[in-house]
């Protein structure tokens, strides 16, 4: 009986940690898509590496979450 609340727990903390990671992983499309979009005018304000460097952050904690679950 113990175990099966157990399971049941832990299955709720995972779907606890399923629900950001998948938005996560949609702000990183998104983001994605902005900095493609933009790349030229980024360029030019030399805001280039700001972005991407972001970027590369919010995909970062997106694999660590999905290396959590």
């Amino acid at each position: 009986m113990e175990m099966k609340m157990l399971n049941n727990k832990n299955m709720k903390l995972r779907i606890a940690w399923i629900v950001p990671n998948v938005f996560m992983y949609l702000l990183f499309i998104g983001f994605g898509g902005f900095v493609l979009i933009h790349a030229d005018e980024l360029r030019v304000i030399n805001r280039i590496g700001i972005w991407l460097f972001l970027l590369l952050l919010v995909l970062l904690v997106a694999l660590l979450g999905s290396y959590r679950i």
